[in-house]
């Protein structure tokens, strides 16, 4: 009793204050990164990366590749951001446009004028678009008809050689495997295409295949939005060491991670802006 009348005359008003500080802080810091976020997944930007090598041929002198990545079209991620990817596609006149996955993210029946956004885009060697993990999670076959119908050929576990020019190939992602999935040897199937071509692989997963090392140049991937909201890159980081930009492999191969278009989730970014990637491929002797 005597204990309990001490703490009822006691004055808790300067501890209170204090939480009520603490927690009006930490309520406003929410607010500012909640908006400086949404401002900065609104501001895609071009990222240009360029490429010296003597497998292009020397009379075109560059050759072209915009990489759009994790766009996660569906019900957050509608007509406005996608009509800004287009004009940064536009923008950087590639010869071809490539999509490395998750470009579908949910159910796209009642959402009008996407189609024909990505149509409208017309590089001239064409465009061309693997699976990721959400085409599977969102219903492959809707999503195939989608990137169908937007004009992309889908690569899955296929290769091809594009007018004696460059080799393109692409695999499906691991999150198909209990679903549609197309398995194939990276190797075998790198290994058919004319090895004096530049190569470029789609992967959505920034996971390098050993061997299948030397066999391609370049590997496009994306997944990682570079964690999307900071610090979360270093959570990513634990499972995809190489999780984000440009990296140099062993045996003459190289990957570019994209920090991706899009978002997933929450319509935030936090310290990794969306990007749309331009690869120039420059002659050089």
């Amino acid at each position: 009793m005597l204990a309990s009348g001490l703490l009822l005359k006691m004055d808790f008003s300067p501890v209170i204050s204090t939480y009520r500080f603490f927690f009006l802080a930490a309520f406003a810091c929410s607010v500012l990164i909640a908006c400086y976020g949404s401002r900065e997944a609104n501001n895609i930007h071009l990222e240009t990366l360029r490429i010296y090598t003597h497998k292009i041929p020397k009379e075109i002198k560059k050759f072209t590749i915009v990489q759009i990545s994790d766009v996660h079209l569906g019900l957050i991620v509608r007509e406005k951001r996608l009509k800004k990817i287009g004009e940064l596609v536009e923008k950087a006149h590639p010869d071809i446009l490539v999509s490395t996955g998750d470009l579908v993210d949910g159910d796209l029946g009642k959402v009008n004028g996407l189609v024909d956004i990505l149509k409208n885009i017309e590089p001239p060697f064409g465009k061309f678009a693997i699976t990721g993990n959400h085409e599977f999670y969102a219903g492959i076959e809707n999503s195939l008809d989608f990137i169908k119908k937007a004009g992309f050929t889908i690569l899955r576990g296929e290769g091809i050689t594009i007018n004696g020019l460059i080799n393109i190939a692409g695999i499906d992602d691991i999150a198909g495997k209990p679903f549609n999935y197309r398995e194939v040897s990276e190797r075998a199937l790198l290994s058919s295409l004319p090895r004096e071509l530049f190569t470029v692989l789609l992967k959505h997963r920034p996971v390098i295949n050993e061997d299948a090392l030397g066999f391609f140049d370049l590997q496009l991937s994306g997944h990682t939005h570079k964690g999307q909201i900071y610090p979360f890159r270093y959570l990513t980081g634990l499972f995809f060491p190489l999780y984000t930009g440009y990296h140099e492999l062993p045996n003459k191969s190289h990957l570019y991670v994209s920090k991706g278009s899009g978002t997933w989730g929450p319509p935030i970014r936090f310290l990794a802006s969306p990007e749309v990637t331009v690869i120039e491929l420059v002659y050089t002797p």
